[in-house]
């Protein structure tokens, strides 16, 4: 097979590359998928070289993948038996976008803390099964640039990084640390054997591979962390494998992102300068094509905010200018997804703010895979550069209302216990944080027994803000108030000496970007009850995915209460209802 490459000029509007970054069913990410014809016309597609030295990536101004072109090939829709109808959409609506990349689920950056959870324990089955998606990809016809990490920030929970790394509450993440080094190196001796028969050289549809993320953002700064990530990278994926880096456009964020051997990306939106943020990446990679990394067509959404939307027009303006020039463009996001179980992030900035479960995004596809006016007017700027598939565009995903469902209590969280934590409860004199008590997500339930008679409101303080994220406060199963990171750091309570105090807390996704993502969970700091330091803790790991899992054994309690507004007032509960679903007539979106 001929390695056949050809630089352009940004006057050979019709040869630049377009990379596109979709997401699906939460995991939201960053591989990059080619379209790749070599099954469909082996005789005419020419590949590129992959040696580093020589590669064209670093040596031309831009690059062409030489193969057929979009209007030739007319069976994107002839997907993998295991591709589900909403792949198959977005694939034909990518296709009657003429981009030349597409990303499917379950992959496209890898989530360390998703296939690691438990420390030593890797898990690569069912949706997080990375080979079988590489697979499918390849039968689908795609090229892969792959962002492992091991930091992915992707408003996923802790970056990527598993919780289980602040068991060591001293340790520097991201940096040269003894002990992050350590468990970097144990997880990519995993990882990255497993991709290296899928890289292009050997064979496989995986061009490139991208070194940490962003890192540039991070205060650290540490070269020897990022040579050491180098050192691994090459020695398990070799010479020959192109790695690369994508930083902000700013000096700082590309002096400390940047390494020697690493091809130097930038990412930006539609309120930055173009030529400036090119121009950067240009001193810092004097040679080969100007790409934008993550070139954001909306924005994530946090708990409170109004939705973020990114107006279409300066996407398709900004976008357009970036083709005009010969750049490559990665768009982040591409389809919209969704934060499911536990595994949406969090930002700090000037207070904790948490990612919401919807990770639409403003994409130009939205969460329910269906076309938006944004995608159409990039659809047309897309037009002025090469001709695209003639036919309509598929129709939005069909939709179905399938009904109420009348939830009924279960019990109070109290009556639970023996379900939701079956080893029963630590006792300690002070509280004990999520990561001590290896409860990495969901809750922890605290319990004490008030020191004195409380006859008058009586402020129950975290005075050096130490609830991490929302506290939920009982006394005797009635529910009397919260507590909240950053926001409400008191509440008052009435009741009597030898009264049980519950203090249910959640975790409502860890920082996943920035300095602060060290974010222990539970109670960080003792609480006070007036001037009564609360101490002689008992504190109950609840394990919900469990109990579910088990079949949840509790029956429902016929005298509770189904009107949902009595439920809510109540203290921490559980709650269920049927739900049959007889036929599947649309999505419930």
């Amino acid at each position: 097979m001929r390695s056949t490459v050809r630089s352009i000029s940004p006057a050979d509007k019709l040869n630049s590359i377009y990379y596109l970054m979709p997401s699906l069913a939460g995991l939201r990410g960053k591989v990059v998928l080619y379209r790749l014809q070599k099954q469909l016309f082996p005789e005419r597609w020419e590949a590129f070289s992959v040696h580093l030295r020589q590669h064209p990536l670093l040596q031309n101004p831009s690059v062409l993948l030489e193969g057929p072109a979009d209007e030739d090939v007319h069976d994107w829709t002839q997907c993998h038996p295991s591709v589900s109808s909403a792949s198959q959409t977005g694939l034909l609506l990518t296709h009657c976008c003429c981009f030349t990349t597409f990303t499917r689920p379950p992959h496209r950056y890898v989530p360390w803390n998703y296939h690691e959870a438990v420390q030593g324990v890797q898990n690569f089955t069912g949706d997080r099964d990375l080979e079988h998606f590489l697979d499918l990809a390849n039968q689908t016809g795609l090229l892969v640039i792959l962002r492992p990490g091991p930091y992915i920030c992707a408003e996923w929970e802790m970056g990527g990084l598993p919780a289980w790394l602040l068991q060591k509450p001293n340790i520097v993440l991201r940096s040269a640390d003894t002990d992050y080094l350590q468990a970097v190196s144990n997880w990519l001796a995993v990882l990255l054997p497993q991709i290296k028969p899928w890289l292009y050289i050997n064979g496989g549809n995986i061009i490139t591979v991208q070194v940490e993320n962003e890192y540039g953002s991070y205060y650290a700064c540490d070269y020897n962390y990022m040579r050491h990530l180098r050192t691994l990278f090459r020695f398990f994926l070799g010479e020959d494998t192109v790695l690369f880096t994508t930083d902000g456009n700013t000096d700082k964020e590309m002096i400390c992102g940047t390494l020697e051997g690493l091809y130097a990306t930038i990412d930006f939106g539609t309120e930055n300068n173009i030529a400036e943020a090119f121009k950067r990446q240009r001193r810092f990679e004097p040679r080969g094509p100007l790409v934008n990394s993550e070139f954001y067509t909306g924005w994530l959404d946090h708990w409170g905010d109004q939705h973020a939307v990114v107006n279409s027009q300066k996407v398709s303006r900004v976008l357009g200018e970036m083709l005009t020039m010969g750049a490559n463009v990665n768009m982040y996001m591409f389809e919209g997804g969704s934060n499911f179980g536990y595994w949406n992030g969090a930002d700090h900035d000037t207070r904790f703010r948490s990612v919401v479960t919807s990770y639409d995004y403003d994409a130009p596809l939205s969460e329910a895979g269906d076309p938006t006016e944004k995608l159409l007017a990039i659809r047309d700027v897309i037009k002025q550069f090469r001709d695209i598939p003639s036919g309509p565009m598929p129709p939005a995903t069909p939709k179905f209302a399938y009904g109420f469902v009348t939830l009924k209590k279960v019990g109070n969280i109290s009556s639970l216990l023996n379900t939701l934590s079956p080893l029963g409860p630590v006792k300690s004199q002070h509280p004990l944080t999520f990561e001590e008590m290896k409860q990495f997500y969901g809750y922890m339930l605290y319990r004490t027994r008030l020191p004195r008679d409380l006859p008058q409101p009586t402020p129950l303080i975290s005075p050096l803000n130490g609830v991490h994220d929302r506290a939920y406060v009982s006394i005797n199963g009635v529910y009397q108030g919260l507590l909240e990171r950053d926001t409400v750091l008191v509440t008052n309570v009435t009741a009597q000496q030898g009264d049980t105090l519950d203090i249910l807390v959640e975790n409502m996704g860890r920082v996943n970007f920035g300095s602060r993502i060290n974010d222990f969970k539970g109670l960080l700091s003792d609480l006070f009850l007036g001037k009564d330091l609360l101490t002689d803790w008992l504190i109950y790991p609840l394990d919900i995915d469990g109990a579910i899992a088990s079949g949840w054994p509790h029956s429902d309690n016929k005298k509770s209460s189904t009107n949902p507004r009595k439920i809510l007032q109540s203290d921490p509960s559980s709650t269920r209802g049927p739900y049959s679903l007889m036929d599947f007539l649309g999505t419930p979106f």
